[in-house]
């Protein structure tokens, strides 16, 4: 002990014996609980983290202010194509964020409360898609959502032109998109385009010309199949075109259609082209929308990249190619760039957890156990989490969790946060727990972790613990689900840092913290 508090104390001379005891005694206090390295290195970079609590600078919490540049650079661990890397690495970047592509076009960014609004549409989209996959019967606050839903777009089985049909029903398609963007190439030679990228769906698609009676406006030109040498329609007898959850034909070739959640849809032909990842790595007859008619609020993406674990999706379409494998890491910041992997090459994740394939399709469904707030475990019953699931979903903003469940969360966050004389704020939104700190240069928030069958464990990084609309109001970044029966679902936001692999294949989903 004697000796640990010397190191910590340190060998600065002219203090005085008085002084110098006085350090020995504090240091010691501190050696004794291991914290020396810590208040060290919480010193330096302002941001360190004990057992129980983690600090954070409030200048920090804001991605987007002045002192903070943006860092675009290509994703860390960048694993170059060879023949020896079975990975091919993708750049992540925040749709809204500085380093995007679509960072320059003209608009204003959603405000915190359209986001907010946007995330809790998709929410009860997955929770009513869920709902109907797993048990057969839609839970009735699902259903009475469902019939305040806007009306249905076009049908891909009538005419493109036709304004009179209607998309035939097909539940859950009403997701709505993410927030987190990648680049890729379509075609021969290829274009290059910017997509969300989204666990949560199936099919990729984007905008094609012709645009047939609208589309909405993208940063972008549309892509041009008579410009791709590689392009070809699916044909309505291919068994690819009843992969697709709502499907139509027209002149012998098949057509698509998919729904979000704020009415937004895209409806065109299922096609076959070239579709490159990266520079040196392209996926040969990829099947995808190309979308003729498409209207929505899709924040100038050129269309959407599916990632989820149905047929259409691209790892299961690749799964000869990467084995169903692929892993993403989503920045801290909106100013700071992440990866979206493909294939076995990328580091081993640290703790893994079942994925629970046969609790419905689409879907990376996990079986979470419990939560620890400050280090300590919370008193939830485990058939809290049981009674309907836990997914992990890219494109959801905010963690949803059982009511049960997040009321324990509440508590002992609230608590430990007045234990500090932190001052409450109102509420914005879904987000209930806020804090005011005006005036404050950094502050002391109680880690919150996430638990999964397996033993695998989700350290929430200190960037993913708060949601922040500003220094007055900083919000408990957790929401609880309207029913006990509702899905619960694991945020982006909550996995900001960790790389997040998904292994169809061996029917695992691992995390790896500080991975970007």
């Amino acid at each position: 002990m004697a000796a640990a508090a010397a190191r910590c104390a340190g060998h600065g001379g002219g203090g005085g014996f008085l002084l110098r005891r006085r350090l020995l005694a504090a240091a010691a206090f501190l050696a004794a609980f291991g914290l020396c390295a810590a208040a060290a290195d919480d010193a330096a970079t302002g941001r360190g983290q004990g057992h129980d609590h983690v600090m954070l600078s409030v200048e920090d919490m804001f991605p987007d202010s002045s002192s903070s540049s943006p860092s675009c650079d290509a994703p860390p661990r960048d694993h170059r194509h060879d023949a020896t890397s079975s990975t091919t690495r993708m750049t992540i970047v925040h749709r809204h964020g500085p380093c995007s592509p679509l960072a320059a076009a003209h608009g204003e960014p959603p405000s915190h409360g359209e986001i907010l609004a946007a995330d809790q549409s998709r929410a009860e989209s997955i929770q009513h898609r869920v709902s109907t996959t797993t048990t057969g019967r839609v839970n009735p606050k699902r259903s009475r959502h469902r019939q305040q839903q806007p009306p249905s777009a076009p049908a891909p089985a009538a005419s493109l032109s036709s304004s009179t049909a209607s998309l035939p029903a097909s539940p859950g398609r009403a997701l709505g998109t993410g927030n987190y963007v990648v680049t890729v190439g379509l075609g021969t030679p290829a274009s290059r385009y910017t997509v969300v990228f989204d666990t949560g769906s199936d099919t990729t698609w984007v905008q094609c010309q012709p645009c047939v009676v609208a589309c909405y406006e993208q940063r972008e030109k549309l892509f041009d199949p008579a410009s791709s040498s590689t392009y070809a329609n699916v044909s309505c007898a291919a068994p690819a075109c009843s992969d697709l959850d709502v499907s139509g034909c027209s002149g012998g070739h098949c057509l698509y259609g998919v729904q979000y959640g704020d009415g937004s849809y895209s409806i065109g032909f299922f096609a076959m082209d070239t579709l490159t990842l990266s520079s040196y790595d392209a996926v040969k007859g990829f099947r995808f929308g190309c979308g003729e008619r498409n209207d929505g609020l899709f924040g100038e993406a050129a269309g959407l990249l599916g990632l989820g674990r149905g047929k259409t999706s691209l790892p299961v379409q690749t799964y000869g190619k990467y084995g169903g494998v692929f892993a993403h890491c989503l920045p801290p910041r909106s100013t700071g760039t992440g990866y979206l992997d493909f294939g076995a090459g990328s580091p081993p994740a640290t703790t893994t957890t079942p994925m629970l394939t046969g609790n419905g399709p689409t879907f990376y469904y996990v079986g979470m156990t419990g939560i620890r707030v400050g280090g300590r475990l919370l008193p939830i019953a485990p058939s809290v989490f049981a009674a309907a699931g836990t997914i992990v979903d890219s494109g959801t903003v905010i963690t949803r969790l059982p009511p049960a469940a997040y009321s324990s969360l509440r508590s002992a966050f609230a608590a430990a946060m007045a234990a500090r004389g932190y001052r409450k704020a109102a509420a914005v939104s879904l987000l209930d727990t806020c804090y005011d700190f005006t005036g404050m240069s950094q502050v002391a928030i109680p880690t919150v972790s996430l638990l999964f069958q397996g033993g695998a464990a989700l350290d929430v990084d200190a960037s993913g613990i708060m949601y922040t609309v500003s220094a007055s109001q900083v919000c408990l970044a957790f929401a609880g689900n309207e029913d006990g029966g509702d899905v619960g679902i694991v945020g982006n936001t909550q996995l900001k840092t960790f790389g997040v692999a998904y292994d169809i294949g061996k029917k695992v989903v691992g995390f790896s913290p500080g991975a970007c």
